[in-house]
C-alpha cells in the first residue's frame, strides 16, 4: 500500500473555508439577491460590530488594508515633505503609503525580543519635520505603546498602528489598533481574521478622523455627488463585509487556537535545546494577549541565513511548509536603495531578515499534525 505523503501547509484557507461554509455561502447569497453592493448595510452593520468588538468609538471600512494606511496619512494631513517614522522590519505597504502620500519615510531599528520598533531608536530619529509615526505589531505582538504614546505627546506627533497582522491583539486593556489616533486593518486571505480577497479597515475615537475618513474613501463626498475634498475610491463592499460579518463570530475562538499551538511549539523548542533557535518572543509588558499570526523562531548561527535554509529545506522534506517573513529588510530593498542606507544602519531589522522562519500557526491545524511538527522540530 503506497502511503500518502504528509503536506501541512504554512495555511490552509480551505480548511477554515470549508469550517463555515453553510453561514458564508447563505450570507453572500442574501447580499447577491438584495443587488445591493457597494456602502449598504452590510457595510454599516461590519462597521458598527468590529467597533463594539474592538471598543472603539468608529470603525470604517475601506478596499485594502494599504489604502487604510494611505488614508490614515491624508486624514493626519501629512503632506510632502513631513517626514514619517516607522519600522525596516514590514511588508513593503507600510513604507508605501509614506511614499506615494510625497512624505519621507524614516526608519527606525526594531528590539529583537518583539521584532516591533524600538520606542529608543523610534525617539533618536525625531526631527522638526517629523509628523507622524506608523508602528506595527507584527506577527499579532503589540509594540510597547506605553513608552511610543508618551514619545509622540512629548514631541506633539501623531501616532496611526498597523494592525494588519494583530485584529483581536490586546495591550493592557485596550485592543490594538485603538490606542494611537488611528488604527489601521488588512483583511487580506493570509491575515488571522480576513476575507474573501482584498479589504481593509481604519479605526478612531475622534469624530473629526472618523468624519474625514468616511468621506475620503468615497471621493471625498458626505452627500451623492457633491465632492468637499480630494478623495479616493475605497470602499468594503458589501460581499466582503458580509463574510466579515460570519468571521467575527469566529475570531476569538479561532486567535484563541492559535495561541494553543503556539504554546505546544514553544515549549517543544525549549526542550529541545536546539543551540541554533531563538524563540518566538514572549509578550510584551502589559501585552494581555497575543494572536500570533505568525510563530516566528530565528536561527542564530555564524551563518543564519544558511543555517536557516538547511532547517526550512529539512522540514520542507518531511512535508512541513514554512515561510521567511520577512526576507529583505525594507532599507534594503530596491524601491529604497536610494536612501542611502547600509545593511549594519539598521542592525537588528537586518539580523531578523537573516534569520526568522515562521511554522504553521493557523486555527484549523489539526492536533496529530502540531505533534507531527513539533516531533520534526526535536530531530533537526
Amino acid at each position: 500500500m503506497t502511503m500518502t505523503k504528509i503536506n501541512i501547509p504554512i495555511l490552509d484557507l480551505k480548511a477554515q473555508y470549508q469550517s463555515i461554509a453553510t453561514e458564508v455561502e447563505a450570507a453572500v447569497i442574501q447580499v447577491l439577491r438584495s443587488t445591493h453592493y457597494v456602502l449598504g448595510p452590510n457595510l454599516k452593520a461590519f462597521e458598527e460590530e468590529s467597533a463594539k468588538f474592538l471598543n472603539s468609538k468608529y470603525a470604517i471600512g475601506c478596499a485594502n488594508g494599504s489604502d487604510a494606511l494611505y488614508l490614515a496619512l491624508l486624514a493626519l494631513d501629512v503632506k510632502p515633505g513631513d517626514e514619517v517614522i516607522t519600522t525596516p522590519f514590514t511588508y513593503v505597504a507600510t513604507a508605501e503609503a509614506i511614499t506615494q502620500i510625497g512624505a519621507r519615510p524614516v526608519f527606525a531599528d526594531i528590539d529583537l525580543e518583539t521584532y516591533n520598533i524600538c520606542p529608543n531608536a523610534l525617539e533618536s530619529k525625531i526631527t522638526n519635520k517629523t509628523k507622524a509615526i506608523i508602528v506595527v505589531h507584527l506577527y499579532g505582538q503589540a509594540c510597547k505603546m506605553n513608552e511610543i504614546m508618551a514619545i509622540a505627546q512629548k514631541h506633539n506627533l501623531k501616532v496611526v498602528e498597523d494592525t494588519a497582522q494583530a485584529f483581536g491583539t490586546k495591550y493592557q486593556d485596550k485592543y490594538a489598533g485603538t490606542i494611537g489616533d488611528i488604527g489601521t486593518y488588512s483583511f487580506y486571505p493570509t491575515k488571522n481574521f480576513s476575507c474573501a480577497g482584498d479589504g481593509g479597515m481604519l479605526t478612531t475615537n475622534n469624530d473629526y478622523l472618523a468624519e474625514r475618513l468616511t468621506r475620503i474613501r468615497a471621493h471625498g463626498s458626505s452627500k451623492r455627488y457633491y465632492h468637499d475634498e480630494l478623495g479616493v475610491n475605497s470602499r468594503l463592499d458589501e460581499i466582503q463585509a458580509v463574510i466579515l460579518r460570519v468571521k467575527l463570530r469566529h475570531i476569538n475562538a479561532w486567535n484563541h487556537r492559535r495561541a494553543i499551538i503556539a504554546n505546544r511549539y514553544t515549549q517543544t523548542l525549549n526542550q529541545s535545546n536546539h543551540k541554533d533557535f531563538v524563540l518566538h518572543p514572549p509578550k510584551v509588558i502589559g501585552q494581555s494577549n497575543h494572536i500570533y499570526h505568525q510563530y516566528t523562531m530565528r536561527i542564530e548561527s555564524e551563518k543564519p541565513s544558511e543555517t536557516r535554509d538547511m532547517i526550512k529545506a529539512k522540514l520542507a522534506e518531511q512535508g512541513i511548509n514554512t515561510e521567511i517573513y520577512y526576507p529583505l529588510a525594507l532599507h534594503m530593498q530596491k524601491l529604497y536603495l536610494d536612501m542611502g542606507h547600509k545593511p549594519e544602519d539598521f542592525p537588528s531589522a537586518y539580523t531578523a531578515a537573516q534569520s526568522v522562519l515562521c511554522l504553521p500557526v493557523y486555527p484549523e491545524l489539526k492536533s496529530e499534525h502540531v505533534d507531527y511538527i513539533c516531533e520534526a522540530l526535536t530531530k533537526l
